[in-house]
C-alpha cells in the first residue's frame, strides 16, 4: 500500500478491482464504511462475480476476467478526452511533459524494439530526449507531439467506450457512470483510492494491470494524498513483511536485486555501477548493499574482500527461478531436494497435477507445517499415487503457529507490528526460527574443517543469535535494523547507513524500527491520532522512516501549501528552518515528510516529489516494464475470443510453455472462462482451516459456482455433481447455481464464466477436489506470477 487501512476513511471514492475486500479484507471495509458515513464516499466494485463487496457497493460493474487493462485504459482515454485529469499535478509531478525519443513507436500491439525470436524488447528507443547536460527535454504546455502526455493520449485513443465494453462485457451505461464518478476525484481537494488483490495480479499481464491503476491515479492526482493511493490488500498477515525480507526470487532484503553470474555483476563495484541510478534516493544503494553484506558476514566482510560480495550466490542469468520454473525443473529432475515452509503447492500451485508429479522426482522433501498437507502426502494412495513408484523421502517437521512464537508482522500498510507469544507450542512443534537456527548450526559444524571456497561463505556467516536452539528474536530485530560495527550502537535510521563498512543492516527499509537499545518501535501501542487522519505515528513503526503515506510531498502544491484544508498532510513552513544551518524552512505536518525535510519548494528539485525514481516525478511512461512503456491489452493464454485491439493475442514477452502436462485449451472444446477465488471460511491452501471442525462445518464441500443460464443450458441443478474439464485434466464437485454470475456479451458473443474456491484438497476434515488442477503453468511477463484468474473449461453433469 502507498497509504494504509485507516486512511481509507479519508477517501471520496474507492475503486475496488480484482478484490472481494468486504469478505477477504474486512478491515478495509470498516474504514470504507466510515468514509461513506462521514464523507459521503462512493464505493465501486468491478468483478466478474457479484460478490459481497459488490452488494455493499454504490456501483457494480461486471468484467470478464483478464481485461483490466482495457477497462482502465478506457477510463484513461475518457479522462484525457474530457480534460478531467488534475492538470496542475500532472504537469509538475509526473513525466507528462518529458519529450520521448523520435524512434519510439507502437504498431498493432507491439512497441518499438521487439525481437520476436527471443520474445524480448530492447528499451533503447523508450528514452527521453535530453539536452547537452543529459537532462530530459520538457514541454510543460504538454502540446509537443512527442511529450509523454500526447503519446499517452494517442495510445489510449483506441480504447473508446464501445470497444472497451465489447472486450470487458461491462454494460456501457454502468461503465460511463464509473468513469464519471471516479474521474471526479481529480478535482482539487478530492481523493480516490484503488484497492486490488490477487484478482488483479494473477494474470499474464498482472504487473501491467497494477501499473495501469497507478497511471490512472497519477492522472487524477491521487498518489501521495490522504484517501488516495494504490493499495494492495495482502492475503496473509505478513505477506508485506515476507516481501520486504526478499521472499521474491530475484531479490535480497530491502528490494535489492540479487546479482547474477553476468559480467556486469562480477565485482561489487560493477554490481553497484549497474544497479545504482545517478539520481533519486536509490543513489544511496551502495550504503544499503554494503550494510547488508556486513549484516551477513560481519567482521569477515571487509573492504579488501569486497565486503564478502563474492560469498553471495550469483544466479544464472539464463535461468528463471520463479515458482513455475522451479516446478518445471523438478519435473525435469534438475533439483534433488526441497524445503516447503508453510507452503502447500499441491493445492496452491498452478497445474497441481503436474506439480504433484514433479515432487516425485525429488530425492528428499522437507515440509514444515502445522498439519499433514497434500504436499507432504503427495506420495500416498489417497493422493492417487502409487507409493512404490515414488522415490522421494519426505520429512514432516511440526511447526509452531503464529500465536506460539513472537516477532514482527508487517501489514498491507507497511506497519511493522510486534506480536508477542501467547502460548507455548504444542508437543514437538517448533518455531520457524528454531528450525532454521538449529539446521544452520548443524550445517556450519559439518563445514568447520573444510577449507574449500564453497565452505567459506558458510563458515564465515555471522550467526550470533544466542546459544540456545531458539534464536534470540530481539537480537534478530536489532540486526535487521542495523548497528555501528565499531560502537555496537543501533543505527537511528537508514540515512545514517554507510558504504565504508562501519554499519550493518539486515534490511535498510526497516532501519529506524529499533533506533536505540531497548527501544523497539514495532512494540509501540499509542493510538493517539493527531490531526484525525488516522496516521497514528506512535503506533508501531511504518517503513520507510515511519511514513504512513508514501510520496506525501504530492499532498501540497508547488508552493508547499496543502491542496485542500480538508486533506492537510504535510506543508512547507518557512518559520521552522534553522537559520544557523542556512535552512529556509521545513516540511512539517501530520506525517513524516517523504522528501528532503529542508528543501524549499522554490529550490531546484523542490517540486519533484517521487524521490525514489530517477526522474523524481511520477512515471506515466516507463522503461522498466518488459512489455512496453504503456500497459496494453492482451488476452489471457486461454481466451474465448480474439484480441479486439490488435493482432497480438498474448502478452508478447510471456514465456510460452512448451512442456509436458501443460496443454493449452481452445474455445471450441472449452468455451467457458474459469477463475478461482477465496471464501471467508477458509484460508489460502486450506491447511489452517479445513482441519478446524467449526470452519469445516461452515464450508464442508468444494463447489463450482455458475450462472442460472449456464446451469439451464447444461441441465444442471443446484447441488448436482458436475465435472469441470480443461485441456490439462478434470475435477468432479458440486454445482452452486447463483445469480452472482451472469453471462457477458463479448464481441457480440455470449460468454459464461464459472468460479472455483481454491482452498480444498484431500487432507483434513473438509475435503474436496483441487481447483488448481485446472490452472495452467504460465505466468506474468514481469514477475511470473501464475495466471490463476483466467483459463478455459467446460462443465457437464456427472453421470
Amino acid at each position: 500500500m502507498t497509504n494504509h487501512y485507516i486512511d481509507l476513511k479519508n477517501t471520496d471514492c474507492a475503486l475496488i478491482i480484482g478484490s472481494n475486500a468486504a469478505e477477504n479484507h474486512p478491515m478495509s471495509f470498516k474504514w470504507l464504511t466510515k468514509a461513506r458515513e462521514e464523507r459521503g464516499a462512493r464505493i465501486i466494485s468491478v468483478d466478474p462475480r457479484f460478490t459481497r463487496t459488490s452488494a455493499k457497493a454504490d456501483i457494480y460493474a461486471p468484467i470478464r476476467s483478464g481485461t483490466d487493462i482495457a477497462f482502465i485504459g478506457g477510463m484513461i482515454n475518457y479522462i484525457l478526452r474530457n480534460r478531467m485529469f488534475n492538470e496542475a499535478y500532472v504537469r509538475k509531478y509526473t513525466n507528462a511533459a518529458f519529450i520521448i525519443d523520435d524512434r519510439y513507436d507502437f504498431k498493432d500491439g507491439i512497441f518499438s524494439g521487439y525481437d520476436s525470436k527471443s520474445r524480448k524488447y530492447s528499451s533503447d528507443t523508450w528514452k527521453y530526449k535530453t539536452d547537452s547536460a543529459g537532462q530530459p527535454l520538457k514541454d510543460e504546455t504538454l502540446q509537443h507531439p512527442r511529450t509523454v502526455f500526447q503519446l499517452l493520449k494517442k495510445h489510449y485513443s483506441r480504447y473508446d467506450i464501445d470497444t472497451v465494453c465489447r472486450i470487458t462485457g461491462t454494460p456501457k451505461g454502468v461503465y460511463m457512470e464509473i468513469a464519471d464518478t471516479y474521474a471526479a476525484t481529480g478535482a482539487r481537494g478530492k481523493a480516490g483510492t484503488i484497492l486490488y488483490a490477487m484478482g488483479a495480479t494473477q494474470h499474464t499481464v498482472g504487473s501491467q494491470n497494477i501499473r495501469s491503476y497507478a497511471m490512472l491515479q497519477l492522472l487524477l492526482g491521487n498518489i501521495g494524498v490522504p484517501g488516495g493511493g494504490i493499495n494492495a490488500l495482502r492475503g496473509e498477515a505478513n505477506v508485506q513483511g515476507s516481501t520486504d525480507m526478499a521472499l521474491l526470487f530475484h531479490l535480497i532484503p530491502g528490494y535489492l536485486n540479487l546479482p547474477s553470474a553476468a559480467p556486469q555483476y562480477a565485482t561489487l563495484a560493477s554490481y553497484l555501477e549497474t544497479e545504482t541510478p545517478k539520481t533519486g534516493y536509490w543513489s544511496n544503494k551502495p550504503k544499503f548493499m554494503v550494510s547488508l553484506l556486513k549484516a551477513f558476514w560481519g567482521p569477515n566482510a571487509t573492504k579488501d574482500n569486497e565486503f564478502a560480495y563474492q560469498y553471495l550466490p550469483k544466479i544464472d542469468p539464463q535461468v528463471n527461478y520463479s515458482h513455475i520454473s522451479v516446478f518445471e525443473a523438478l519435473y525435469e529432475e534438475k533439483i534433488k531436494g526441497m524445503f516447503c515452509f508453510g507452503q502447500n503447492p499441491v493445492v496452491g500451485g498452478p497445474n497441481a497435477n503436474k506439480e504433484a508429479k514433479a515432487l516425485g522426482n525429488l530425492e528428499w522433501l522437507v515440509c514444515v507445517d502445522l498439519w499433514e498437507t497434500e504436499t507432504s502426502t503427495f506420495w500416498t494412495e489417497k493422493a492417487g499415487a502409487r507409493p512404490a513408484d515414488i522415490k522421494t523421502e519426505v520429512f514432516l517437521l511440526p511447526a509452531a503457529s503464529s500465536v506460539e512464537k513472537e516477532g514482527t508482522v508487517s501489514n498491507s500498510g507497511r506497519w511493522i507490528q510486534w506480536r508477542w507469544k501467547a502460548i507455548e507450542p504444542v508437543n514437538d512443534a517448533k518455531s520457524d526460527g528454531w528450525i532454521i537456527n538449529s539446521l544452520f548450526k548443524r550445517v556450519k559444524k559439518l563445514y568447520e574443517n573444510e577449507s574449500s571456497p564453497a565452505a567459506a561463505p558458510i563458515k564465515h556467516l555471522l550467526w550470533d543469535y544466542g546459544d540456545s536452539d531458539e534464536p534470540d528474536i530481539d537480537k534478530v530485530a536489532r540486526e535487521i535494523n542495523g548497528y555501528n560495527v565499531f560502537t555496537g550502537k543501533q543505527v537511528p535510521g537508514f540515512a545514517k547507513l554507510s558504504d565504508d563498512g562501519s554499519t550493518c543492516s539486515g534490511n535498510w527499509v526497516f532501519c529506524g524500527m529499533y533506533p536505540e537499545a531497548g527501544k523497539n518501535l514495532s512494540q509501540r501501542r499509542d493510538n493517539t491520532d493527531e490531526g484525525g487522519l488516522g496516521n497514528c505515528l506512535n503506533w508501531s513503526y511504518s517503513w520507510p522512516a515511519n511514513r504512513r503515506i508514501l510520496y506525501n510531498r504530492c499532498s501540497a502544491d508547488y508552493e508547499g501549501r496543502p491542496w485542500s484544508d480538508d486533506s492537510k498532510l504535510i506543508w512547507w513552513d518557512p518559520a521552522k528552518g534553522d537559520i544557523l544551518k542556512g535552512e529556509k524552512g521545513k516540511w512539517v505536518g501530520l506525517d513524516v515528510p517523504d522528501f528532503n525535510a529542508v528543501l524549499a519548494p522554490a529550490e531546484p528539485g523542490g517540486t519533484n516529489p517521487f524521490i525514489m525514481l530517477p526522474e523524481t516525478v511520477g512515471g506515466l511512461f516507463t522503461t522498466k516494464m518488459k512489455e512496453g512503456p504503456f500497459p496494453e491489452h492482451y488476452e489471457p493464454w486461454e481466451s474465448p475470443v480474439n484480441n479486439s485491439l490488435s493482432g497480438v493475442q498474448l502478452n508478447p514477452v510471456v514465456k510460452v510453455p512448451k512442456t509436458a502436462m501443460n496443454e493449452q485449451g481452445s474455445p471450441d472444446r472449452f468455451p467457458i472462462i474459469g477463475t478461482t477465488y477465496r471464501v471467508s471460511e477458509h484460508w489460502q491452501a486450506g491447511q489452517m482451516t479445513r482441519n478446524l471442525p467449526w470452519l469445516a462445518e461452515l464450508f464442508p464441500d468444494m463447489f463450482v459456482e455458475m450462472s442460472e443460464s449456464l446451469a439451464k443450458a447444461r441441465g444442471i441443478k443446484n447441488g448436482d455433481k458436475v465435472v469441470i474439464s480443461c485441456a490439462r485434466g478434470e475435477i468432479t464437485t458440486y454445482a452452486l447455481v447463483t445469480k452472482r454470475f451472469k453471462p457477458l456479451l463479448i464481441n457480440g458473443k455470449q460468454v459464461e464464466e464459472v468460479g472455483l474456491p481454491w482452498h480444498f484438497g484431500y487432507q483434513g476434515i473438509a475435503t474436496g477436489e483441487i481447483a488448481n488442477k485446472l490452472t495452467p503453468h504460465i505466468g506474468d511477463g514481469n514477475t511470473m506470477i501464475p495466471e490463476y484468474k483466467a483459463f478455459l473449461v467446460d462443465v457437464r453433469r456427472a453421470v
